[in-house]
């Protein structure tokens, strides 16, 4: 790879023979194209995920799910993103991120409109499975396409956009999600999709040229996918069979498998998830865990409160996504002067900051029972919104800064990665205690006593990972940049 080439944003290609770039100059409006396909693509997904859990109550009452099917219409989402997220962000450096990126676009919007015509829970869940591999192919080439479109110089500002479009779609999921819900039914949320996507796909095919594909001839980890792969599933079914036996057995597997994976990569010289940089850097190697804690503490959150204010609190789904939207929409304000301050101030200190204040708001939130007032629920949720706003930049920041600038692709692809099992491992959890406490039944006001108990227990433990998560944010040490890293 030349010194001018821009890194490869999923992976660390080596090899000069079969390493490339785009030889053609980008122009500033086919920049700004790119930079609006990347701001619809990055608005969808997490739009889609936080509606789709602000409808669960009423999904939930139409097939009359139990509480563990209900997990899953998230879960298999998330699952299928964080199985294929590693996978097809290499096959993108190999075949081309605009040709993946495009599949991602078209697969996602696809399965959306074939969500509005599904009979049963089971069909559902299957097809949450093909948008999450849909959203795994975009999430694994949007912000890649577009380090390798933005020079060093623009690049900030463009991926500040990109993630601030990523933020209104977390912020608006659960307010307008509510509002289709309760006006048009659950189908409406996906109806939304269709047109976004459309729109994508066409602004791809008919403006944006190349296909970025630093790797050609590279070959492909299939062992280690699978083994990813295998390793991932069976922690999540795992999860949701406990306490029976079977679950026992298929967590440790998991553990196993994961633990097989993170060896076998570390022997091939052209890995599907690159794990040398965990060992070159503490601080990058702490950040990361951080983030992984931080994300399996948090993601459940919202998920948990959509279903306690529409189960025991009786609001409406509009009602119940106006309070959600409190913790995203302070975390959309605080994260971009977080990251100012960051590149003053160590990351250390500010992210332990964050992490502490989600500590804080998860540990008041172990108190919530049916006669919790709104506005305690409103502060708390603005004290996690706060928090995590704090932690996010900072400790992205941190993991940026301490890799050499050829490494940033694969250092983004593994920050995704923990992000992702994060909400994964979150939504598992949750799962885990709903079937130890509840059982395989329908959420009814006769065990809302157990499902009250279910949050209780989700919030100690998330609390406890946020405290340990502290301890991994302080270890790290001080933030610098390594001098002539790889080189």
């Amino acid at each position: 790879m030349t010194p001018d080439a821009p890194a490869s944003p999923d992976s660390a290609c080596t090899d000069p023979a079969i390493c490339r770039t785009p030889a053609f100059a980008v122009s500033p409006t086919e920049k700004r194209i790119v930079l609006l396909i990347a701001i619809l693509a990055g608005f969808l997904t997490p739009f889609d995920g936080s509606a789709v859990n602000i409808a669960l109550p009423t999904i939930g009452s139409a097939f009359h799910m139990d509480a563990i099917s209900l997990s899953w219409v998230a879960t298999a989402y998330l699952l299928a993103s964080a199985l294929f997220l590693v996978p097809f962000g290499k096959l993108a450096d190999i075949y081309g991120r605009k040709k993946i990126f495009l599949w991602g676009i078209c697969v996602f919007g696809a399965a959306s409109f074939i969500m509005t015509l599904v009979a049963t829970e089971q069909q559902m869940i299957a097809v949450r499975v093909i948008q999450g591999i849909g959203a795994a192919m975009i999430f694994g080439t949007a912000i890649a396409i577009l380090t390798a479109v933005f020079p060093p110089g623009e690049r900030g500002k463009a991926l500040g956009i990109y993630i601030t479009s990523v933020y209104l779609g977390l912020s608006l999921g659960p307010f307008f999600g509510g509002i289709l819900t309760d006006i048009f039914g659950w189908r409406s949320i996906f109806y939304i999709n269709v047109p976004i996507a459309i729109a994508a796909a066409v602004l791809i095919v008919w403006k944006l040229r190349g296909e970025w594909a630093e790797c050609v001839g590279e070959k492909f980890d299939l062992t280690g996918s699978l083994i990813y792969s295998f390793g991932l599933i069976a922690l999540m079914v795992g999860f949701s069979v406990l306490p029976d036996v079977s679950g026992g057995v298929l967590v440790v597997a998991g553990i196993a498998l994961i633990a097989a994976f993170v060896w076998f990569e570390q022997r091939l010289p052209n890995p599907v998830l690159d794990m040398q940089l965990f060992f070159r850097s503490r601080i990058f190697a702490f950040s990361n865990i951080a983030a992984l804690i931080n994300y399996s503490a948090t993601y459940a959150v919202a998920f948990l409160l959509s279903l306690d204010l529409q189960y025991t609190k009786g609001f409406s789904a509009e009602y119940a996504g106006f309070i959600l939207i409190a913790a995203p929409f302070f975390q959309m304000i605080v994260s971009p002067f977080a990251g100012k301050l960051s590149d003053k101030h160590d990351s250390q200190v500010l992210s332990s900051l964050g992490m502490g204040l989600t500590a804080l708001g998860l540990f008041l939130f172990v108190f919530l029972n049916e006669s919790t007032p709104l506005w305690y629920i409103i502060a708390v949720l603005i004290i996690l919104g706060v928090g995590f706003g704090l932690f996010s930049s900072p400790n992205i920041n941190a993991i940026m800064s301490a890799v050499d600038k050829r490494y940033y692709g694969v250092a983004s692809g593994i920050n995704s990665t923990m992000r992702l099992l994060g909400q994964m491992l979150s939504m598992g959890i949750a799962m885990m205690i709903f079937a130890i406490v509840i059982g395989q039944v329908e959420i009814t006001p006769a065990n809302y006593p157990q499902f009250t108990q279910s949050l209780h227990w989700a919030f100690i433990l998330f609390t406890v990972m946020c405290v340990a998560g502290i301890f991994f944010s302080l270890a790290r040490g001080k933030q610098e940049r390594p001098a002539g890293m790889g080189e």
